[in-house]
């Protein structure tokens, strides 16, 4: 009791020379708050529950891989990987 924990998240895509924005667009879909209740279910455990979200709904949807990356904040949402608390970026495969 009183182990939960309060997390922001947001799935960007690479965007050329501008870096990079939230994947599709502004699109709620992909950024979001996730609250977990134990102390083992920490940043890592959250990018986990988005990434498998997120490759899921690309196999059903017959979409191939994609670059993204996710980044995961304390509490409230921050401006990028640089305050956050955990990134992870998965890239296509180059063959």
């Amino acid at each position: 009791m009183g182990t939960e924990r309060a997390w922001a998240y947001r799935v960007e895509e690479p965007h050329g020379s501008a870096g990079w924005r939230p994947l599709g667009g502004h699109s709620p879909r992909w950024r979001g708050r996730i609250t977990t209740d134990t102390p083992r279910q920490g940043p890592e455990y959250v990018a986990a529950l988005v990434l498998t979200d997120l490759v899921t709904e690309w196999r059903v949807n017959g979409i191939g891989e994609q670059h993204v990356r996710v980044i995961v904040w304390a509490d409230e949402e921050g401006t990028g990987p640089d305050d956050g608390v955990f990134t992870v970026e998965i890239q296509p495969r180059v063959d």
